[in-house]
């Protein structure tokens, strides 16, 4: 009888399963199931299965970190495929796997992360950077790494702190490119910059389509050029630049980060590749100089030795990222147990319902204590390779910030940081973390960068492109002064006062603006000036030259130049010879009006009197005093009122 019950024992400690019945398994179980999804010949992928296999093995090593509970992990390689990834992430949820690593591209984890939703299982990715993976819509996707959104906003405050307003963004056509270029361009709207055209790429792009997209770009009038692909055909894309010749000066390329993995993961590049690299700005994901770093990076060359059939290969920040996601959820996992967090599974009854089907989906379980063990990894506040890992309120990775660096000859420079909490500087992040924040114009800086086509002057960053529109401007074609403007009989051009002074202005320019004079009016009457105007307004013409008067409502639609001509409006008065006299100041008034103004005198002053002649003394005594009594008060009130 004692044997059978520690058979019984047995058995549940172990946690077996059959037919999606639920499992109990004991509070600290021997292993437990943890799957990775990566591309291993991929250049991020490489390097991230390398660390991930360096970080199990010291978790597994050391007793203090799940106390005996060792991590079985599984890794499945995509081979770069959205469709291996989904498939490899269904399999490893008929395994009772308890967290997924991975995947490596977005593209993917906006596909997963549904079944990851669905059953309940964390989906932990260091490469899956796109912005648009909300915890909102996918709560059980926990990003590892740096999201894109401050990426693109390190970008945007680079194009600014430049003084540039119009960049082209060439990218890979699918979620990771579109929805990075799309942050990039709300990042660029809040500088009162923009996206002035967008290159679009396949995921898979050959040398001609290259060709194609950047031909498109060359005709541009912006040479600011941000490359947001991935690290494989990103060089492709480079080359074909280059051969086009707009590597050269004038042209200003920002790469995200996909170069500086590329730099990092391959320092054996050809002269000839970097070369081609000379001059462009790329960013990194800033991680701390630390010792824990530095014990990390002294093993790498051992840990990648013999990895790879193309011989070594160096690390790179997404190799850094990956090793903490396995310390990270090694924590978590040991926070779960802690709190008395069981692994079980049980059916999905929707799933139920599509049993005997040859596709076996009933298999599929939901991890019952997934949303506890999401919630304290929500929670872990770690120091790993990459410094402090700790999560804000909307899930991103505290004080974020990047590397800006500048590629020169067959290395690279490191010109300053970018954070989300000071902007742009030389100085490293975590220096200015001890001081307040400053995101002052003044406080932004960088050092000097070499520009493609070996110069440190500032590109100006825009070029009159060959396939520019012309400017349009209208010119009514008037009956009358002639002289003012005027169109050439059996020409298309003009002439005239106002001609000659819009050639001086556009000659002026320091660089070239090409118009097109376009007539306005048959020629037998004259046109309607605000109707002129009001074109302008629709799109029809984009200026207007002429004697157009300025007027309230015309200055409402348009903006006028300052006048040049004289204005037309003049008071007319009339002009009579007068003989200047002794009697002159009374001219100003006719005879009449003198009239009626000593009567008005005379009767001030007799209501006076006759006010006064009872109580005061003055107002009597003979009639010839009283009368000048009566003139002086009326010239006294007379003044008074004026």
């Amino acid at each position: 009888m004692n044997i059978l019950w520690l058979l019984v024992l047995i058995v549940f400690y172990h946690g077996t399963s059959s037919n999606g019945v639920v499992t109990n398994v004991s509070n600290r179980p021997d292993v437990v199931n943890v799957g990775a999804i990566l591309s291993h010949l991929s250049i991020i992928g490489k390097v991230a299965k390398v660390a991930i296999e360096a970080a199990v093995d010291d978790v597994n090593s050391d007793p203090d970190v799940l106390a005996g509970t060792k991590i079985n992990l599984t890794m499945q390689d995509s081979n770069y495929s959205g469709f291996l990834g989904i498939v490899e992430a269904l399999q490893f949820m008929e395994k009772d796997t308890v967290a997924i690593i991975g995947p490596q591209l977005s593209v993917t984890a906006h596909v997963i992360s549904h079944i990851a939703n669905e059953l309940q299982v964390p989906l932990l990715s260091y490469s899956a950077t796109d912005p648009t993976l909300s915890p909102l819509q996918f709560p059980f996707f926990v990003r590892t790494a740096q999201s894109d959104l401050f990426q693109m906003a390190a970008i945007a405050e680079i194009v600014d702190y430049y003084g540039w307003k119009e960049v082209i963004a060439v990218y890979v056509d699918d979620d990771h490119g579109r929805n990075g270029i799309a942050a990039l361009g709300d990042k660029l709207a809040e500088r009162r910059c923009k996206i002035s055209f967008k290159a679009p790429m396949p995921a898979e792009v050959n040398r001609d389509q290259i060709t194609d997209v950047l031909v498109k770009v060359a005709l541009s009038e912006s040479r600011i050029i941000v490359l947001h692909t991935y690290a494989g055909s990103g060089p492709d894309v480079i080359k074909v630049a280059e051969s086009l010749g707009m590597m050269g000066v004038g042209y200003v390329w920002i790469a995200t980060n996909w170069l500086s993995t590329n730099l990092d993961t391959d320092p054996q590049l050809t002269s000839d590749a970097t070369e081609n690299f000379e001059g462009i700005i790329t960013l990194r994901m800033h991680t701390p100089d630390s010792e824990l770093k530095r014990k990390f990076v002294s093993r790498w060359s051992n840990l990648s030795s013999g990895k790879s059939i193309n011989g070594a290969f160096g690390l790179s920040t997404y190799g850094l990222y990956a090793y903490d996601t396995v310390w990270l959820l090694a924590h978590a996992i040991d926070a779960f147990f802690n709190q008395g967090g069981i692994i079980s599974f049980s059916n999905d009854s929707r799933l139920t319902e599509l049993k005997g089907g040859s596709m076996n989906l009933d298999a599929l379980s939901i991890f019952n204590g997934g949303n506890l063990l999401l919630k304290n990894i929500l929670q872990v506040n770690m120091t790993g390779v990459t410094g402090s890992i700790n999560f804000t309120s909307d899930r991103n990775f505290i004080h974020p910030a990047f590397e800006v660096i500048n590629v020169i000859g067959v290395g690279y420079r490191r010109i300053g940081y970018w954070s989300n909490y000071s902007g742009l500087s030389v100085l490293p992040p975590e220096i200015l973390y001890t001081k307040p924040p400053n995101r002052s114009s003044a406080n932004q800086r960088l050092n000097s960068v070499i520009w493609p086509g070996q110069t440190t002057d500032r590109p100006r960053g825009w070029a009159f492109p060959n396939n520019g529109r012309q400017l349009r401007i209208g010119v009514p074609k008037r009956v009358s002064y002639l002289e003012i403007v005027s169109q050439v009989e059996g020409t298309d051009t003009f002439k005239g006062y106002c001609i000659d002074v819009f050639t001086a202005a556009v000659n002026l320019l320091p660089y070239a603006v090409p118009y097109k004079l376009v007539p306005f009016g048959d020629g037998r009457n004259n046109p309607s000036d605000t109707e002129l105007v009001r074109l302008i307004t629709t799109g029809v013409y984009d200026a207007a030259i002429g004697d157009i008067a300025i007027i309230t409502n015309r200055t409402r639609m348009v903006d006028f130049t300052q006048p040049y001509i004289e204005s037309g409006l003049v008071v007319v008065a009339p002009v009579r010879k007068s003989n200047s006299s002794a009697w002159a100041f009374l001219r100003p008034f006719t005879p009449g009006l003198w009239c009626v103004t000593a009567i008005f005198f005379l009767i001030v002053g007799f209501v006076v009197w006759i006010l006064e002649h009872r109580i005061n003394d003055d107002f009597r005594g003979p009639p010839k005093e009283q009368v000048v009594t009566v003139l002086c008060a009326a010239a006294f009130f007379s003044r008074q009122r004026d």
